[in-house]
């Protein structure tokens, strides 16, 4: 089937658009966290109590590591992560929030009676600072502080879940659904350890306010009429408290979450050796495992000694550890380095150099050589002069244990201009590397083999009958 112009032109425009998508990277890398390196140099993989994780870096927003970072789970008062932030979006500055005030009757209590859900003991009526909202959530998780905020800006608890749920969507969290401003609840409400750390590098890396509110090991409330001394909040996340045997310095905040459903569900903000990390673990144990009761045993002053363990705090030490321990950046790619070359028709030269549109570097595990990850270059056939510098002419993927970890634009370094006599050279060996070139070759042979043939047989008649001739006369 035959293309019009028209189709033609647009086929070749939406290909244009093709080469112009800017570089990719894959959501995460096929290795595993290590604990430590064992007396034969091998890494000792380390085990996650999670169901499911996900590391990122915070300035490029890759992830470095994920286990079942995919999986729509509940996620506990992760949810107050977006509550706040569209409170501060309603509020962007400080002033503002601590200026404003809101209260609500029993529509934001109901709901909550007698549920054992987290609160920060505000009354019903009793007017609040938004800034205080915001604090009784990200620290202790007060259910009734979500519902006060969403009733007083979506006008309804789900008026503001559809706000919520159109946050989500405009920051592309395709697996996240809020049902309800708290999370406490998990009917409808789900999301996924990648969608919750998008969610916290947009918050660390979008709201001050958050991220000031976020570190705090604990608040103390404005004075009200039913709190004429306020009241002090204690930050859930014991990461940051150095009395606490969970203590990290590195941690900076951001958030927990526990629901018998969801389990123990985390998402940490940390900066180690200057780099920045989102880590997010959801569906970690609630009561203590068997297998640590030997450990208890075996060391009476750790961590599995205790009644109860905050396993999910225990992962993120560990990654934690992990990505000081053994992550470093690691250059992939030279932007000044030379790829190869291509080939170029109907041009003053036959070639255009070609190197990597930008560099590439990422945070790599040291246990993992660089030089495994692989360059698989693609480039375009038939490429027509002129070419200027900078023209994408090719890509290449880099690629680790079969999976592309990025992929990069090929650009010209070589201006090669049109020539009118490379063009009517290559015109003419085009032709004599063409299909009618050959047929009409055929032809050719086949009407000189033909001739040759009718020459051959006409001789030979002529012969023949000068043989008879002679014969007859040498018979008189």
């Amino acid at each position: 089937m035959k293309l019009t112009t028209k189709c033609r032109r647009v086929l070749c425009f939406v290909l244009a658009l093709i080469m112009l998508i800017p570089t990719l990277s894959a959501s995460a890398v096929n290795f595993k966290p290590i604990e430590s390196i064992d007396e034969k140099g091998k890494p000792v993989e380390l085990k996650l109590y999670s169901k499911a994780c996900c590391v990122m870096d915070i300035e490029s927003g890759e992830d470095i590591f994920e286990t079942n970072a995919d999986k729509e789970m509940p996620i506990a008062t992760l949810n107050m992560l977006m509550t706040s932030l569209l409170v501060v979006e309603k509020y962007p500055d400080v002033h503002a929030l601590k200026g404003s005030f809101a209260s609500a009757g029993s529509e934001a209590y109901d709901e909550l009676f007698d549920k054992g859900t987290p609160t920060a003991d505000i009354q019903p009526n009793e007017k609040v600072t938004y800034y205080d909202l915001i604090c009784a959530m990200m620290l202790q998780s007060s259910c009734e502080a979500a519902n006060i905020a969403a009733i007083n800006i979506g006008g309804s608890i789900s008026g503001f879940t559809k706000m919520m749920n159109d946050k989500a969507a405009a920051l592309g969290l395709s697996h996240t659904k809020f049902s309800s401003a708290h999370g406490f609840w998990t009917s409808g409400n789900y999301s996924t350890a990648n969608d919750l750390a998008k969610l916290s590098r947009h918050i660390i890396e979008n709201s001050s306010i958050l991220k000031d509110i976020v570190c705090l090991s604990e608040y103390n409330m404005s004075k009200t009429e039913y709190h004429p001394d306020g009241t002090t909040l204690y930050n859930n996340n014991v990461m940051l408290n150095s009395a606490s045997p969970y203590y990290y310095p590195a941690v900076k905040g951001l958030k927990t979450g526990t629901t018998n459903e969801a389990g123990r569900c985390f998402s940490s903000y940390s900066v180690i050796e200057g780099t920045g990390y989102i880590i997010v673990t959801l569906g970690a144990p609630l009561e203590k495992l068997a297998q640590d009761e030997k450990k208890a045993e075996a060391d009476p002053n750790s961590l599995y000694a205790n009644d109860y363990i905050y396993y999910s705090l225990i992962d993120h030490i560990n990654l934690c550890n992990w990505c000081k321990n053994y992550l470093d950046t690691s250059d992939f790619l030279n932007p000044e380095s030379e790829i190869r070359d291509v080939t170029v028709m109907f041009g003053d030269k036959d070639y255009a150099n070609l190197r990597a549109k930008t560099g590439y570097s990422r945070m790599w595990p040291t246990y993992i050589k660089t030089s495994d990850v692989k360059r698989v270059i693609t480039v375009k056939e038939n490429i027509v002069a002129p070419v200027e510098v900078g023209d994408i002419l090719g890509e290449m993927k880099l690629v680790y244990d079969g999976e592309t970890i990025a992929t990069l634009d090929l650009v010209s370094t070589t201006q090669v201009k049109r020539s009118t006599f490379s063009s009517k050279v290559e015109i003419a060996k085009s032709y004599f590397r063409s299909k009618v070139f050959f047929i009409t070759l055929g032809i050719i042979v086949a009407v000189i083999a033909l001739y040759t043939a009718l020459h051959v047989v006409m001789v030979h008649k002529h012969y023949l009958r000068k043989n008879v001739e002679d014969q007859d006369d040498n018979r008189f």
